[in-house]
């Protein structure tokens, strides 16, 4: 499926998405504790609809809350090679997804791919950032693990350094519309976006969505049975959500990027409809469709937070693999 088609569903209905050049994809939520949207499924939702703009990569991180650390899982494939094996804790609140066509730092090296972790920031990224050696060069926590030069990690480093400042977003150069989860701020998710890639927000009573699309955010409501108030956040806009609601909403000045040779938003053409097609499956099962687990996805080890930020709790035993829910939405 080329982007600007319409998915098809098996009971006839269908969602137009809008044809647009830009690369990558990120999505995720941030849920009141009394949601009874299924984590898993809502996930799944998302990482289906921007499977098509980036098959080099792919990862997701989920966090309660309550937690200052979110568990991390990614692998160097396709979305659809991941979609039946994501899984989501029905606790969890906050959830980020990422699906990646890579421009700096190779896929081969895993502390490249999303989530990007600086310090206590866990973050996605879509767009390049072009001034990312001069802003990590003074700390030396950045660049963590041999060959790892992935640009976004600039992002997470301003945001680790400035406690998410909307200001500090200025010193970076090139195209952002991304996503965080600061350890020392567990009931957060950030978000933010610069120039020259989009960034849709879907709110509803229980939570707020996001996606690079707004086509991403149709598929939640279809598949999980949502209404969602739909906007694009503007360029030069910074918003902190805790549970379904923003408590932080900041403006700033980006600098000015045009890109002289964008790449097209659909990488990956066959991905989306795969994977949009394996869930409507799956939805017209029996309540209760069986998933299949298959082989469990290696989570990614992530370093020990340092000491230089302070307040931050040292981060405890590995995270447990995540439980598998199948509960359908109540409403």
């Amino acid at each position: 499926m080329n982007g600007g088609e319409a998915a098809e569903f098996a009971d006839g209905a269908s969602v137009a998405a809008p044809r647009m050049a830009l690369m990558c994809g990120i999505a995720g939520y941030s849920l009141s504790s009394r949601s009874q949207v299924d984590r898993t499924l809502a996930a799944q939702a998302l990482l289906a609809s921007i499977a098509e703009r980036g098959a080099d990569a792919v990862g997701y991180a989920h966090r309660d809350g309550t937690r200052t650390d979110a568990a991390v899982v990614k692998q160097r494939s396709s979305a659809s090679q991941l979609l039946d094996r994501l899984a989501v804790p029905q606790e969890a609140t906050q959830v980020l997804v990422h699906v990646r066509d890579y421009t700096k730092g190779h896929p081969s090296i895993a502390a490249n791919n999303h989530p990007v972790r600086h310090g206590p920031v866990v973050g996605i990224h879509n767009g390049i950032i072009t001034n990312d050696e001069s802003l990590l060069e003074p700390h030396a926590c950045a660049r963590v693990e041999p060959e790892m030069t992935v640009d976004s990690e600039a992002i997470f480093a301003v945001a680790a350094h400035s406690r998410s400042d909307a200001r500090a977003l200025e010193a970076l150069e090139g195209a952002m519309a991304a996503a965080w989860l600061d350890a020392r701020e567990p009931d957060r998710l950030y978000l933010a976006r610069s120039v020259g890639r989009p960034l849709w927000l879907g709110s509803c009573r229980d939570g707020v969505f996001f996606a690079s699309t707004e086509h991403a955010l149709q598929m939640v409501e279809r598949f999980c049975g949502l209404e969602l108030r739909r906007e694009e956040l503007g360029e030069g806009r910074l918003v902190a959500l805790a549970g379904a609601r923003t408590v932080q909403s900041d403006r700033f000045s980006p600098a000015r990027y045009v890109e002289s040779d964008p790449l097209p938003a659909v990488r990956a053409p066959h991905e989306r409809e795969a994977c949009l097609s394996r869930l409507d499956r799956c939805r017209g099962l029996a309540r209760g469709c069986p998933r299949s687990l298959g082989a469990v996805p290696r989570l990614i080890c992530e370093p020990t937070l340092s000491s230089r930020y302070p307040g931050q709790r040292p981060a405890g035993a590995a995270p447990r693999r995540a439980t598998r829910r199948s509960r359908r939405l109540r409403r």
